[in-house]
């Protein structure tokens, strides 16, 4: 059955990855007992477009879990706090055996980077560090924790490969899988690697080659540079920039939105997660509400606090960036989200009647078909038919996409 993504955080000390993942699974549209699973795995919360804004119906978008505000919906989604990493965790130095077995079960990783330089490798105080230093050592670590596990016993790998006359996808994901890899992953490895020799004549330099690949192929990363609003992030961003795919950076400062949540939670300021506005009960006076929005007088500390707060990161930079990281991980997985509706044509559920529509959201991988979402939905209850928006049957083998086949009813049955 296929399984919810997993997202990874990644970072070495003091790099704010514990206030990053506070403010990812903070969010105040949270419902029930879903937050923590164990102390490693948290659930973080996912911003999408909501299907209920396609149909004009936000106003009954009841989600079972997270929230929907106007159409944009928080979708629970598991977060993997991997243990703090230092250099030399390959070799099993600081807590590095837990790190990259803890590593192994994630699909995306989001790497905290501490973009002040202000912290060293191992995360003590300095000046005038170059955090771009992270990413590379950081990457390092986990191409020479999987090449030194494939190179450890590659003499009997080959041997096994020619003696039952394998190919070189099946004998690799033989090796791969303990890494959560499939057959498909391994393939896209060895075409990003353009190997083109028999795996028996491969040499050390061909098999670094195919590890660097699985590795970009098996866990895409997203560099949350954090601290951005820290006089000496500019020049590290910048140099970042230069070496970074930019599609893979996100700028952000968690302290940041932890305290926007934390001011939103005991009523001084008005704040939706991820946003580029942030209201005091003066903002909302000037916009024309006597009350203020019901919202608490600040004093004059905190004012300040605040305005510096929407100078140095929110006006600079469009938001605190802590809620984009996790859309950027999304788009890198290629994440599709499924709405499954009991009625196919009022979009209501068994519970919650007609007026709750699109009390569900399932997040499938790119490339899903209609069938794994009924398979992950539905699990081994047999289907008779599928129905697609508008009461029209849909075809178990056609591959689901935002805006097609994503709003789904299953009908039980031989």
């Amino acid at each position: 059955m296929p399984r919810d993504p997993l997202i990874g955080l990644v970072g070495k000390p003091s790099s704010g990855k514990s206030t990053t993942l506070n403010s990812l699974t903070d969010a105040s549209s949270k419902v029930g007992e879903f937050t923590t699973i164990d102390p490693q795995r948290a659930i973080g919360y996912l911003q999408i477009d909501c299907a209920c804004k396609r149909y004009g119906l936000t106003d009954k978008c009841k989600p079972n879990y997270g929230g929907c505000h106007e159409g944009r919906r928080s979708v629970p989604i598991e977060l993997l706090d991997v243990a703090g990493l230092v250099p030399g965790a390959h070799e099993g130095k600081g807590l590095g055996n837990k790190f990259l077995d803890d590593l192994r079960h994630a699909d995306a990783l989001i790497h905290v980077v501490d973009v002040s330089g202000t912290t060293d490798a191992e995360g003590k105080a300095t000046r005038g560090y170059d955090p771009s230093n992270d990413i590379v050592w950081l990457r390092s670590e986990i191409v020479r924790w999987i090449e030194g596990n494939l190179m450890q016993k590659w003499g009997s790998i080959k041997r096994r490969h020619l003696a039952v006359k394998a190919t070189a996808v099946e004998t690799l994901q033989q090796q791969f899988s303990g890494y959560g890899s499939t057959s498909q992953t391994v393939q896209r490895c060895l075409d990003r690697a353009q190997i083109k020799e028999p795996l028996e004549h491969w040499s050390d330099e061909t098999v670094e080659k195919v590890v660097n690949a699985f590795t970009d192929e098996k866990f895409p990363t997203v560099f949350a540079l954090n601290k951005i609003d820290h006089p000496d992030a500019d020049k590290n961003i910048s140099k970042i920039s230069r070496m970074q795919d930019p599609k893979s950076i996100v700028l952000c400062s968690a302290i940041s939105e932890v305290f926007l949540r934390r001011l939103a939670k005991q009523g001084y300021v008005k704040y939706v997660e991820g946003s580029e506005f942030v209201d005091t009960r003066e903002d909302l006076i000037e916009m024309g509400d006597p009350e203020g929005g019901g919202l608490k007088e600040m004093d004059e500390k905190l004012k300040t606090r605040v305005e510096n707060l929407k100078d140095m990161v929110l006006y600079r930079f469009g938001s605190t960036g802590v809620v984009q990281c996790l859309s950027r991980a999304a788009e890198l997985l290629g994440l599709v989200p499924v709405f499954p509706v009991k009625n196919i044509h009022t979009f209501s559920s068994a519970a919650g009647g007609a007026n709750a529509v699109f009390r569900d959201c399932v997040l499938v991988k790119k490339n899903s078909t209609v069938g794994d979402v009924a398979r992950k939905v539905m699990g081994d209850v047999p289907i008779a038919y599928v129905e697609g928006a508008g009461g029209v049957r849909v075809s178990e083998d056609e591959i689901v996409e935002v805006g097609k086949h994503d709003v789904l009813s299953f009908k039980v049955g031989r």
